[in-house]
């Protein structure tokens, strides 16, 4: 099987905590963070990273990377409050399997607000 590109907006604490697994992997979620959302179109991250994540911490990014098509077929894809907001809901049980199914590196694609 083949992969699926996604992306997703990060603040920079999460953006260091990927930096220091080398672009190989997202942390594990917080207990108040049940659940890993993953989006499937950049504009949607951009929207995030941009209006969220740079009121919430002064910058944003958007990352993209690749995932085993194989892996995402357990999932369906939910809408988040209008068509084009599309994401997977993965359970944070499942970020050691999910990150396993990451082929090659996460990519910084877009950065937003005060950059350190």
């Amino acid at each position: 099987m083949g992969s699926v590109t996604l992306w997703r907006p990060v603040g920079p604490d999460e953006l260091k905590l990927i930096e220091l697994a080398k672009m190989e992997a997202f942390p594990p979620r917080l207990p108040e963070q049940p659940i890993f959302y993953p989006v499937t179109t950049r504009e949607y991250a951009v929207k995030i990273a941009r209006d969220w994540n740079v009121a919430a911490s002064g910058c944003g990014f958007v990352t993209q990377f690749d995932v085993s098509e194989e892996f995402l077929a357990r999932y369906s894809v939910q809408t988040a409050g209008g068509r084009s907001h599309q994401e997977y809901w993965i359970p944070a049980e499942d970020m050691d399997a999910f990150n396993g199914a990451i082929i090659g590196k996460i990519r910084v694609v877009d950065t937003f607000g005060e950059v350190e």
